[in-house]
């Protein structure tokens, strides 16, 4: 099973993932602040006012102001589900960032562990030649 996940990380850019990461972050921060900067529309709860409901315009004037207290509501809740959409996204791009510099720092301690392994390998192999030789 590990196969597969190895074509898929072979198979991924990292340079271009690692190199655009702090765009990504960036862009996260961007909208973070102009979404976090404007503030939540505020619902008019107000109720109607003037003469009595029995008038047909009168009427449609309740209903229209009523729908529209409605709509309000609605803005301000959507507004509020954006802030926090995009409260995710500029944690989930943090984290982004967090995790590509790990990886390359794993990618940088993999190499040298290879090339360690790779010099005392042939120092072992040197030596034991050498041992034999005499």
């Amino acid at each position: 099973m590990a196969l597969p996940w190895l074509a898929v990380l072979k198979i991924v850019p990292w340079t271009d993932v690692i190199n655009n990461a702090p765009k990504v972050a960036d862009g996260a921060k961007k909208l973070w602040s102009a979404i976090g900067k404007k503030p939540p529309a505020t619902p008019k709860t107000e109720a109607p006012t003037g003469k009595t409901a029995s008038a047909p315009e009168a009427q449609s004037i309740a209903t229209l102001q009523l729908q529209l207290a409605a709509l309000e509501a609605s803005t301000a809740d959507l507004h509020d589900q954006m802030l926090a959409s995009s409260e995710l996204l500029k944690a989930l791009a943090d984290q982004n960032t967090q995790l590509i510099q790990r990886i390359e720092e794993n990618r940088i301690r993999s190499y040298r562990m290879l090339v360690t392994i790779a010099v005392l390998g042939i120092l072992a192999i040197s030596s034991l030649a050498l041992t034999l030789a005499r």
